[in-house]
């Protein structure tokens, strides 16, 4: 049997980037004899194994066929018989369809095996596809749209869009998993170009099946585009602080539907609903002053008062994008820096032990800080 170091491992080495996981691809060999080598088996749907003593992951090389809908609606068939090309043939991009022998120290050596002109694509900076199954599993739409984000340089070729167009006409993004979609999306967003992920969801029309329906008619305007890649710029590449970004025009109602569709963590999407509040707040008070009443009401929906390092992150956030929050971040330093237990000690004795009574009192400071902040 023989051992290839495969895909991203390969790519990244050719560009000078840092390999952080790498997959390995074990051609002629069968469970028995891998088993029989120390390695354990894990996988459910085809042949995995991990190495007895790195743990890493060593696949059989295997070939694949097209039985159902989505990205589980394939039938794997790994024999000692298939082949490195055959492996390599089921795989994305050509530049991910490259391979370099392993040797038994470990080491790769050789050269790269590059059946499908992945270097050349690497060199001209162009995202192709390996073959006609590319369009077969809906997921890789949404992971050539993350890899745009990720490598913002490359173009995606004319016959792979036209593939990707297929993908969303076929209606098989409709039935990848929630959780999927939201790894895919959130992995593009923290890249490094954003902006590059959606604009191929918007090439494609899969923005309309996966994106919240108001965010799609925003991303249409180039005006919005042009404001989103600048907040993207100056603004941290912190999950919560993209989503909040991106979905800060959108009512928090609407950003907790969609939350639901994607299975969006509960971090993420109260940051989010939190920012679109406190956007909708800042925008309605351009020109005038803000309320001392209003402002108390905002941090008690941060809960500013329990989660100060979140309250601090979304006003960063918000001063970052050039939101008009200085009197806010003022005003929440005032009233956070209140002494609560004094305030208790101020509250007549015999309602020390009336909990209505304690919180309208520590309300009623928080507003006077607030206001003379303001």
């Amino acid at each position: 049997m023989k051992i290839y170091a495969v895909g991203g491992a390969i790519r990244d080495t050719l560009m000078g980037l840092p390999v952080h996981d790498i997959d390995y691809v074990v051609v002629g060999s069968s469970v028995e004899e891998m088993v029989a080598q120390g390695f354990r088996p894990v996988g459910k749907d085809f042949p995995v194994f991990l190495h007895p003593q790195t743990q890493a992951e060593y696949a059989l090389a295997r070939t694949e066929r097209k039985t159902g809908k989505g990205y589980k609606g394939f039938l794997f068939y790994a024999d000692p018989t298939v082949t490195l090309e055959e492996d390599l043939e089921r795989r994305d991009l050509t530049i991910n369809a490259m391979a370099q022998e392993v040797g038994a120290d470990g080491q790769w050596f050789g050269p790269i095996i590059d059946p499908y002109n992945g270097q050349q694509d690497l060199a001209t900076k162009v995202f192709r596809h390996v073959s006609d199954a590319f369009a077969e599993d809906p997921l890789r739409l949404l992971r050539i749209a993350r890899f745009a984000a990720r490598f913002p340089e490359f173009s995606i070729a004319t016959e792979t869009l036209d593939a990707l167009k297929a993908i969303v006409q076929s209606n098989e993004l409709a039935v990848l998993s929630p959780e999927r979609i939201w790894q895919e999306l959130a992995r593009g967003l923290v890249s490094s170009k954003p902006m590059r992920m959606f604009q191929v969801l918007l090439d494609t029309s899969a923005a309309k099946v996966v994106l919240p329906t108001t965010l799609v008619s925003e991303l249409a305007q180039e005006e919005y585009r042009e404001e989103l890649i600048t907040h993207f710029h100056v603004s941290s590449h912190r999950l919560e602080d993209r989503c909040a970004v991106v979905l800060m025009h959108l009512p928090a109602s609407e950003i907790r539907s969609w939350s639901e569709c994607v299975r969006m963590p509960n971090e993420a999407r109260d940051y989010s609903e939190i920012f679109s509040e406190l956007h909708q707040f800042t925008n309605q008070n351009i020109g005038g002053p803000y309320q001392a009443v209003d402002v108390l009401a905002w941090f008690n929906r941060a809960d500013v008062w329990r989660k100060p390092e979140r309250g601090q992150e979304l006003l960063n956030l918000a001063q970052s994008i050039q939101m008009n929050v200085a009197p806010l971040i003022k005003s929440v330093r005032a009233a956070q820096e209140l002494d609560t237990a004094q305030i208790i000690a101020g509250v007549p004795a015999q309602d020390r032990s009336n909990g209505e009574r304690i919180r309208s009192a520590v309300e009623a400071a928080r507003l006077a800080a607030i206001t003379s902040a303001l």
